[in-house]
Formats: C-alpha cells, structure tokens, sequence
C-alpha cells in the first residue's frame, strides 16, 4: 500500500521524515525519552538517532506490507513532529484494525489526538472501507479513554486480564 498525507487544516498527516528540510528524529527521541510515554507505549525504546531511523524504517515498512498505516502528526504551520496516529492490525478482507495515537509530551493537551485519530478514522472507514476498528489502553490512562470518547468509540470493559480497556467504532457511527 503506498502512503497517503491527510490534512485536518489544523495538522498534517504525512510520513515521518528524516530528510535535508525536515528530520523527526530528534522528536522522537525526546517523546520516547518522557516517562508516561514509556509507560502508555511499552516495549518500544527510541533513545538515539540511529534508533529513531530505525522506527522510521519500521513504520515505512508497515504500509509497503499492508499491515499498519501510521502517520507523523506534524503542525500545518511549522511541520514540527507532535505524535502519531496509525491503524495497525489492518485486516482489509474482514475490515478490522485497531487505532493508535501517541502525542509529544510538548504537544499534549491541544487536541492532537482527537484531531489526528478522527482524520485517521475517517480514511480508515472511507478509503479502506473498514467496518469496525478497536481502540485500546491500559485502565488507568484517563487522557487515552477521552480520546476514544470523543472520537466516537463505544466502551467495551476491560480484558479478563485487566490489561487493557477494549472500546470499538464501527462504520458510519457519529464522531
């Protein structure tokens, strides 16, 4: 699958650069290096230049594969990097994916998420035809709960585990 840019008029929706105008990386370490994002996006260490190309590489890979569409949510003004939005676990013959959304600790409380992961969204359910997509988090990330809210996904509980809290938005729900 070839990646696409999404404008929401407020952020840009493109690939992660690391090129002569503009270069993610640095952004990227500083994100990864924030305490609560370590805690909300377990497993995954960017914590050098070579690393953050590396995550770059990584995500390019996944829309070559058809497996994950991510985006760099970056200002339309400036096209500093503020986070990430991405639908992984695509399923395009079932047409299921679940959503992911992290926002630069510098960014954090402006909106980015909601406006981000509803542009997403919207491609997901009106390019792919996607019929339903999962959002999940951890039971004690208030911020990741209104996010799903305010985005339109329907509260499903916790895993048996209590791992993770489950919430799903089918096609053609209201955001």
């Amino acid at each position: 699958m070839e990646p696409v840019e999404l404008n929401t008029g407020v952020y840009q929706l493109r690939q992660f650069r690391a090129d002569d105008r503009v270069d993610d990386r640095p952004a990227l370490v500083e994100a990864f290096a924030d305490p609560l994002h370590q805690r909300f996006v377990p497993g995954i260490t960017v914590d050098t230049p070579e690393a953050a190309e590396k995550y770059l590489a990584h995500r390019a890979s996944g829309w070559a594969r058809g497996e994950r569409c991510s985006w760099a949510v970056a200002s339309a003004a400036t096209g500093a990097l503020l986070g990430e939005v991405g639908l992984k676990a695509l399923d395009l013959h079932d047409g299921r994916a679940e959503a992911a959304v992290w926002v630069h600790p510098m960014a954090r409380g402006r909106g980015v998420a909601v406006t981000a992961l509803s542009a997403a969204l919207r491609f997901g359910f009106g390019t792919l035809g996607l019929r339903s997509v999962d959002y999940l988090h951890e039971p004690g990330n208030h911020p990741s709960a209104a996010v799903a809210r305010r985005c339109g996904f329907t509260y499903r509980g916790a895993d048996r585990n209590g791992v993770d809290v489950r919430w799903t938005r089918n096609r053609g729900s209201a955001t």
